[in-house]
């Protein structure tokens, strides 16, 4: 087999291994860890909203991407009272196995918002440069830097009899019981965990419960991304699958997978059948034009 060309890791991603048909130029299969596999299966999870969201509009193959933009120009005018936009351009991500952005490191970038920089009005903001202004229809250009709020903050009702029985952690939700805003700030007590050999154990197995898949083995990634554990005689039959005559041609080359290349995974994932082949191999021809 060729000397494996590996590139230079970083903690801000995960590494993934890859057996190339040099010749080919195709990614047989890849080798992964509990952490990436986990990341491909929180992609299940995505509501179509979030995955418009994430790629662009643009990105879309097919309409989906022009329904997404269909809400996001809709006047508020044309809105149900007690209806959010948010709530169709942003859903909830209810899988506990996808609570982050796929489980992958994020960029190491703070969320950009926009404003715009002609009119007078101060009362909108975007998470993409270019939204049209509500207020004078330009594009809202203009950098505005997110604060980090100090800690997490909860709100309930204080108006109905129900106040106690639903809180929320964004100002304003309406309440499900008497339709009033949620807006009394409430406190969130930690729990209390014992003694401190319990804390440590509680802590292992939340992160051993972490995710959704389990790490003690490792899992075969084919470039349609088939997923299955992976054994030594499991590989050996792949390779006759494939036909593999010319073992020297065989390369290991081990890539990180991080937030850039979860979104690209995502939208090759939608659109093609060899996804790992088109997300790292096309890299490296492109960083090579």
């Amino acid at each position: 087999m060729a000397t494996t060309t590996t590139t230079t890791t970083t903690s801000s991603a995960l590494s993934v291994k890859l057996l190339v048909d040099t010749k080919a130029q195709r990614v047989l299969f890849a080798e992964a860890g509990k952490d990436a596999v986990d990341f491909l299966f929180s992609l299940l999870a995505l509501p179509v909203g979030t995955t418009v969201k994430l790629l662009g509009t643009e990105s879309m193959v097919g309409c989906v991407g022009n329904l997404y933009a269909s809400v996001e120009k809709l006047d508020g005018t044309y809105v149900q009272p007690g209806a959010a936009k948010d709530a169709v351009l942003s859903p909830t991500v209810v899988s506990p196995a996808s609570s982050s952005l796929f489980l992958l490191p994020s960029s190491g970038k703070s969320k950009e918002f926009f404003k715009c920089g002609r009119c007078s009005s101060y009362s909108y903001v975007s998470d993409r440069s270019g939204t049209k202004c509500p207020s004078c229809s330009s594009a809202m250009t203009t950098a505005v830097q997110f604060v980090q709020p100090a800690s997490k903050e909860f709100y309930k009702c204080g108006y109905c009899p129900k106040r106690g029985s639903y809180v929320t952690d964004g100002i304003g939700t309406v309440c499900p019981s008497c339709s009033n805003t949620m807006t009394s700030a409430v406190s969130l007590v930690p729990s209390s965990a014992g003694s401190g050999g319990q804390v440590a154990a509680q802590a292992a197995a939340a992160g051993s419960a972490k995710g959704f898949v389990q790490g003690i083995v490792t899992y075969t990634v084919m470039d349609d991304l088939t997923v299955t554990p992976m054994s030594s005689i499991s590989s050996i039959t792949l390779l006759n699958t494939f036909a593999v005559k010319d073992i020297a041609a065989l390369q290991e080359k081990t890539v990180q997978l991080g937030y850039k290349e979860g979104l690209e995974i995502l939208k090759a994932s939608l659109q093609s059948k060899t996804v790992l082949t088109d997300v790292f191999l096309a890299q490296k021809a492109a960083s090579h034009a």
